[in-house]
């Protein structure tokens, strides 16, 4: 080879310097933006979400039915605000203004867990729940627990932007599609996959989870009912919160809840609770998530346990969602990348050794 054939490889083009310059300036801009508008990220995740459970029946209304865009997208809304907001925003209140006190005074925490440890030490000789354990537990669930709050009350305040959004989106679903389609630069076989596996996700998280949830949450209300649980509608939101978790889930409420009844309230309130919560509960979390959300999406537990903590992070209590679904994108997006860019040819010379 001589040397200024190997100079004319050696030289970038210039259109890959424009190129590399422009993707800079959009990152550097869009980090920009990202910065500033932090704070409705929550809304715009949340407005997506619901345009991708929303776009077929929207969709059915405009095509079909031949509705106006504009009606369709606000009955849409108003639909999806009655089903979907009105119950979990009630859920919220009632959890945040039972909640708040203890988070506010940690100390009622520890005296209920110091009674159990009492009891379970006079008479099984079981140290689990002393004051140095509890203190690292409370130690690191109040503040979690504060930021989740915190993030809820922000979601709260971002609804309004997250509905304007998602009007644009369902109002203009046909274009949001075409430009989906022709600004993505993916080939159209992998555009279509990331759409589908998108959408499966979506249904599985903002449908399947809380789904799950609030049907564990309902029996755990009727059961806490039955056996007399002072604080049964609490304990029923609580289980439904639990639910999300993968491995534990309800169980992190129902079997301290048994012991406490056991212990302070009647021994058959007590195994009431237990075997409400290990036959019924438990039973209705298997059933629930085959019939649900196995079929939807399988998601791996530990994409979900990691999802959880990530969302509730970013933001708060509605990070549940968004969690899950944003670590599973991140991973379809992974692969998509993997199958443009990112295949080794075994049978190149190069890598043959």
């Amino acid at each position: 080879m001589s040397y200024k054939n190997h100079i004319s490889k050696s030289i970038i083009h210039p259109n890959i310097i424009r190129q590399i310059f422009f993707l800079s300036l959009l990152l550097f801009l869009g980090l920009i933006i990202v910065m500033e508008l932090y704070y409705l990220v929550s809304a715009f995740f949340g407005a997506v979400t619901l345009y991708v459970i929303l776009m077929y029946p929207v969709k059915y209304l405009v095509i079909i039915k031949k509705w106006k865009p504009a009606l369709a997208a606000i009955t849409l809304m108003l639909v999806s605000f009655i089903v979907m907001i009105i119950p979990l925003a009630y859920m919220g209140s009632v959890a945040i203004d039972k909640i708040t006190p203890i988070i506010n005074n940690p100390s009622i925490i520890n005296d209920v867990f110091s009674k159990i440890n009492g009891f379970l030490l006079s008479s099984y000789n079981i140290d689990i729940l002393n004051e140095t354990n509890v203190t690292k537990v409370t130690g690191q669930l109040v503040p979690f627990a504060q930021k989740t709050l915190g993030g809820t009350f922000s979601a709260l305040g971002n609804m309004v932007i997250m509905y304007l959004v998602l009007y644009f989106l369902l109002a203009n679903t046909r274009e949001v599609e075409k430009w989906l389609r022709q600004s993505v630069p993916f080939k159209s076989a992998n555009v279509k996959s990331i759409i589908k596996d998108i959408r499966g996700l979506v249904y599985s998280n903002a449908l399947g989870i809380p789904i799950v949830a609030v049907v564990q949450g309902f029996c755990g209300f009727i059961g806490y009912w039955i056996f007399g649980v002072e604080e049964f509608i609490l304990m029923g939101i609580l289980t439904a919160i639990s639910s999300v978790i993968p491995i534990i889930g309800s169980l992190a409420i129902y079997l301290p809840l048994a012991i406490y009844q056991y212990a302070f309230v009647g021994t058959w309130q007590g195994v009431g609770v237990a075997l409400w919560g290990f036959i019924v509960i438990g039973s209705v979390d298997n059933i629930a998530r085959f019939v649900v959300q196995k079929q939807l999406a399988d998601i791996h537990p530990l994409v979900t346990l990691l999802g959880v903590m990530l969302g509730i992070s970013l933001f708060g209590f509605i990070g549940v969602i968004f969690g899950p679904l944003l670590i599973s994108v991140f991973f379809i997006l992974f692969k998509i990348y993997v199958d443009e860019f990112g295949k080794v040819d075994a049978n190149h010379p190069d890598n043959i050794s």
